[in-house]
């Protein structure tokens, strides 16, 4: 249980790098080219861009490695600390301090998290012997939510598109975390017979464009916080109705939702924190894309 605890807390560390990285390099590129290949193009050669992706791979590693010592319902929750790393290295990428209150709600979701996992303290589970209806059906309901989620965000613009994609990103990381938790149980000699393997191909690089075309639509404070809280808990629910990993009831619920509450509230406020660490400390009213002459804060 302790290594996957380190392992996920060292997979946040590495996501928090590749959105810091990837959102300066993607910061300044224009609405037009959301949902658009032409977007990967141009961010494919900032160096920048190119260091997140690095990150997010080598997370997804610590992920799977996490994943593949501990549950589901274990390993995703630690996750949400990311956010707290991300206004952290934000604020030396972006070269500005941060205030008391930050840390307050850094903090604030660490604590809400070690209530979380103290409350719900997830055991068991059994994803080899998931039957495939289970599997059909979660599946089918996770595409179909990722689905209406990608249909809204196209339909609306700038904060209202990132809101809707960083939600849709954040489900379809817990979608992905699903998969990677169906192979790893399947161990090295099922890598290529199992179907998880094939579906997890075509879920992380569609994870992967939802999450340019969020980081491109607006600062970090309209997709971050969907992003980061929807991962989590679609992996609960995989890991409970699906796997069925086994969480503690009763009056640890109470707990469970005091640490989510405060998860929920210290989420929000390191979201409108992360938006005033754009170039130089710029503030969130400093306006919108640099294609016109106007700097667009991070």
């Amino acid at each position: 249980m302790f290594v996957s605890v380190v392992l996920a807390v060292a997979a946040a560390v590495a996501n928090a790098v590749a959105s810091v990285f990837q959102r300066k390099a993607a910061r300044d590129r224009p609405e037009s080219e959301a949902f658009e290949l032409r977007l990967l193009w141009h961010l494919v050669r900032r160096p920048a861009w190119l260091g997140g992706v690095v990150a997010m791979v080598c997370g997804f590693v610590l992920q799977a490695a996490a994943l593949g010592t501990g549950p589901i319902a274990l390993v995703q929750p630690i996750l949400i600390v990311e956010l707290a790393f991300t206004l952290v290295l934000s604020a030396i990428v972006f070269h500005t301090a941060l205030r008391v209150q930050e840390w307050l709600a850094v903090a604030g979701m660490s604590v809400g998290v070690a209530l979380l996992l103290l409350a719900l303290r997830p055991t068991g589970g059994q994803p080899r012997t998931a039957s495939g209806l289970s599997w059909a059906l979660a599946s089918a309901a996770t595409v179909g939510v990722v689905a209406v989620l990608v249909f809204l965000g196209y339909r609306t613009h700038e904060a209202g598109r990132a809101a809707y994609l960083g939600v849709a990103t954040g489900v379809t990381f817990g979608f992905t975390a699903a998969l990677l938790t169906g192979i790893t149980a399947a161990g090295l000699g099922g890598l290529f017979t199992e179907w998880q393997t094939y579906a997890l191909i075509v879920a992380g690089p569609a994870g992967f464009f939802l999450l340019q075309n969020a980081l491109q639509g607006a600062r970090l404070v309209a997709s971050q916080p969907g992003l980061t809280l929807a991962n989590p808990l679609t992996a609960l629910l995989w890991g409970v109705t699906v796997f069925r990993e086994q969480l503690q009831s009763g009056a640890w619920l109470a707990l469970a939702v005091l640490g989510l509450g405060l998860i929920a509230t210290c989420t929000v406020l390191l979201a409108r924190s992360l938006s005033n660490h754009g170039e130089g400390g710029t503030s969130e009213r400093a306006g919108r894309s640099g294609r016109f002459g106007v700097q667009r804060s991070g």
